[in-house]
């Protein structure tokens, strides 16, 4: 019976084969697949909209979450600020003191100015001998007897947000508030970071849903309808209870609608944050859109297999003539003749395959010609290798030449007794190749240091006793891989800014501590330091998206280097004062060890 059937279909002309097939294998399963597609399709369309929901709450938090993460990162910077600690625990004597006090600390200001998601900074201290000004307050007693306030002093070190009133012009901030351990006399104080409220609800404002950020007392700290920035969950019109809630997704009745609420935290590894999206869309016009696709759905299958029987008749001989045509082009081209050419004959899907054919012919022809080029082209580049590989093994022979040249020089100063001269040299030989040896992967942290080492004993033989170094190595570091020829610009940039127009000793200490998951490098110096619109000027060099000339291109190559390697926040960190030196600063995370 199957084999009859095979052979009635293998004789029956192909017009009739595909009325038949039409029938049998479209028309009866696109009708079934339609109706069963009808019922689902609602709730298809309805997933959707719920995944697109989850994904822009989502999107909000990561945004909301950096900006939230520029001022946890600088409340934990500020915290551990010894300038910081040592300007509010200092004692003044007259309000000039105060004053110079407060123009060497910039650091307030420049935080502010280089940080759009950062509103404002203040800090609180009980230091009667200072006075308020945009940066640094006393409390009053209203300040002193707020929860904020008292939270912070009794959580020293503790990160915590508040929607809270800056006296400075009477607005309220989301807040982060941070009780800072001073040491000495006065025992703590209070850092307060608002943060750039506009700019969360810019981020708001890209959403179509009824969007809002609320902190833990149920304050609306961020909205993406107007009027709602500064009032409460309770104040929104028909509210119900699950707003309330920390988390979850909920169906309940908002202004007279149906909706669905979802309620994500906001970061809630961060510290002390107990801040949450609300998102809200009625769920009439999700279903609204449902139901539109679902009958457009409908729409198009019936048409379609409408259409589809009353022009198969028609159309199916002319499909047989046309494809046949087209059958015979391919075998000539399959016999090697690639000058056919199909003539073009409509417009519908025979004729784009007979473009296709034509199309497909010539690319055949032009490939063939590609080939050719390119065996042409890759016998050239092998020759302009190889020419590159003699270059390249020539070139070895210079830096060897001069490694023997200075061997010489030493072994001969060593047998004329000249053995510091003969030392130096081996320094400058041993530094040299190691600066020529340096390849684009990483070195371990002693080995930076040794060619550190070499470096500055060769200044000392220079210099004599108006040069000192210390080198200091927390236990567990010496291993740690580094980018190579990290540190030694920092040290020569010392020798050379730190001893110009000094006559007496110079001190150059580098140290290498760990500071939780992260390494911390200082370079310190007590030479001549730079005037604040040097160090002013200096800064803005490193920070350049261009290199300029007459700049300090070694700290330049270092900062980029280390900001591409790890990130924008182990660049370079720069302190100066004049006659009291200058100190520079970067960490890196501890990240992978040598295993020798």
């Amino acid at each position: 019976m199957v084999s009859y059937f095979i052979q009635m279909m293998n004789d029956m002309k192909i017009r009739n084969k595909l009325i038949v097939t039409f029938v049998a294998l479209v028309f009866v399963p696109v009708a079934i697949v339609g109706v069963f597609l009808t019922r689902e399709l609602r709730d298809m369309a309805l997933n959707n909209a719920m995944d697109q929901a989850y994904l822009n709450v989502d999107r909000i938090k990561k945004r909301s979450g950096e900006v939230l993460q520029v001022a946890d990162d600088l409340s934990y910077r500020l915290s551990y600020d010894e300038r910081l600690k040592n300007l509010v625990n200092q004692h003044y004597e007259s309000v000039y003191d105060m004053f110079v006090a407060y123009r060497s600390y910039p650091d307030l200001q420049q935080a502010k100015r280089m940080y759009k998601e950062i509103s404002n900074i203040r800090f609180y201290s009980e230091n009667q001998t200072m006075l308020s000004n945009w940066q640094f307050f006393i409390p009053g007693e209203e300040i002193r007897n707020s929860d904020w306030y008292r939270q912070a002093k009794r959580a020293v070190g503790v990160n915590h947000w508040d929607y809270i009133r800056d006296e400075r012009d009477g607005k309220y901030y989301l807040s982060l508030v941070k009780g800072v351990y001073l040491g000495g006399r006065y025992k703590s104080g209070v850092l307060v970071i608002n943060v750039n409220t506009s700019l969360l609800n810019e981020i708001l404002n890209q959403e179509s849903f009824y969007t809002i950020i609320a902190d833990s007392q149920n304050n609306i700290v961020a909205a993406n309808k107007p009027g709602l920035y500064g009032r409460s969950l309770s104040e929104i019109h028909g509210a119900s209870s699950v707003v309330y809630r920390k988390s979850g997704s909920y169906e309940a009745t908002i202004g007279n609608e149906a909706s669905k609420v979802l309620i994500e935290p906001l970061n809630p590894e961060m510290e002390g944050n107990g801040l949450r999206i609300i998102s809200i869309f009625s769920i009439e016009s999700i279903v609204a859109d449902a139901n539109r696709v679902n009958k457009l759905a409908i729409s198009v299958i019936v048409v379609s297999l409408l259409l589809a029987v009353l022009l198969i008749c028609g159309f199916s001989s002319l499909i047989c003539r046309r494809l046949l045509r087209l059958s015979k082009h391919i075998s000539k081209v399959g016999t090697g003749n690639l000058g056919v050419t199909m003539e073009i004959d409509g417009k519908d899907e025979i004729g784009q395959l007979s473009r296709q054919f034509n199309a497909m012919v010539c690319s055949i022809h032009e490939l063939m010609n590609e080939v050719k080029e390119s065996d042409l082209q890759k016998r050239r580049m092998e020759q302009k290798q190889n020419e590159i590989k003699f270059k390249m093994m020539a070139s070895q022979i210079n830096p060897h030449f001069l490694f023997n040249a200075l061997e010489a020089i030493r072994m001969e100063a060593h047998l004329k007794g000249e053995n510091e001269i003969a030392r130096v040299v081996r320094l400058l030989g041993k530094m040299m190749r190691s600066s020529l040896e340096v390849g684009s992967g990483k070195t371990t942290l002693k080995e930076e240091m040794e060619i550190v080492r070499c470096y500055l004993d060769i200044q000392r033989f220079r210099y004599e006793d108006r040069l000192n170094y210390e080198l200091v190595l927390d236990p567990g570091t010496e291993a740690v891989m580094i980018p190579p020829l990290i540190i030694q610009p920092l040290v020569e940039n010392a020798v050379i800014h730190g001893m110009d127009h000094k006559e007496e000793g110079t001190l150059i200490r580098v140290r290498a501590e760990i500071r939780g998951d992260r390494i911390c490098f200082v370079t310190k110096d007590n030479g001549a330091g730079m005037a604040p619109d040097r160090l002013e000027k200096v800064l803005g060099f490193l920070n350049e998206s261009e290199e300029q000339d007459g700049g300090r291109i070694g700290l330049r190559n270092v900062h980029v280097r280390l900001q591409l390697a790890y990130g924008p926040e182990s660049g370079l960190t720069m302190f100066s004062e004049p006659g009291k030196g200058t100190r520079i600063e970067f960490s890196i995370p501890i990240g992978e060890k040598s295993n020798d």
